[in-house]
């Protein structure tokens, strides 16, 4: 995935505004998916190992102006998950762990956003959704931070960064495959790129 170092991090966002002069409305945006992707972190006989998945889809809304009422929907595509092994990406996908044959996704749809420090999603927030593995759904509590994308003028909210992380138990869903091998947590790290719809 296109991890993000502290420092590149800091310097490639561009921290999001509280645009408090605009119009109280959602406003859709389009995600731009080849710049975008889900991270992952498993652990695999004690020793921490990387992986992707592809955003099949994102239906995104922000409120600039009540950054609460935004929202998420977005399902990413288990068939073409990748851990750098292929021994792993293979057990990944099998019947007892993610069943990629029978549920090729992965669905989260947010419930509620909470924001942190002065009200702007770039102080972080905490996400509320239902996630959606195997056909298993359960609450789950997302941490996200929304910028403005590197080289755009203050103000300009058309193109937005958002990065989400978060932990998911496997066995919560059902995906307990292997867990002689790999351990029951899973660490998310999410970068997604926006453009206004």
């Amino acid at each position: 995935m296109p991890h993000l170092t502290r420092r590149a991090f800091a310097a490639g966002l561009v921290v999001l505004p509280y645009a408090r002069g605009a119009t109280a409305a959602s406003v859709p945006y389009n995600l731009q998916a080849e710049r975008s992707t889900v991270g992952f972190v498993y652990r695999l006989s004690g020793q921490p190992a990387k992986g992707t998945m592809p955003i099949k889809r994102a239906t995104v809304s922000i409120d600039v102006n009540a950054l609460q009422r935004s929202s998420l929907d977005v399902e990413v595509d288990v068939r073409r998950a990748k851990t750098g092994l292929i021994f792993a990406t293979e057990a990944l996908k099998a019947a007892s762990v993610l069943d990629a044959k029978r549920h090729p996704t992965i669905r989260f749809t947010s419930t509620a956003v909470r924001l942190n420090g002065n009200g702007n999603l770039s102080d972080g927030a905490e996400i509320d959704g239902m996630l959606t593995i195997k056909s298993t759904k359960a609450p789950i509590t997302l941490r996200a931070a929304l910028f403005r994308q590197a080289g755009t003028e203050a103000g300009d909210l058309r193109q937005l960064s958002f990065r989400v992380n978060g932990s998911v138990s496997r066995a919560a869903f059902g995906a307990s495959g292997y867990a002689d091998l790999v351990e029951d947590a899973i660490d998310l790290d999410i970068i997604a790129r926006v453009i206004r719809a």
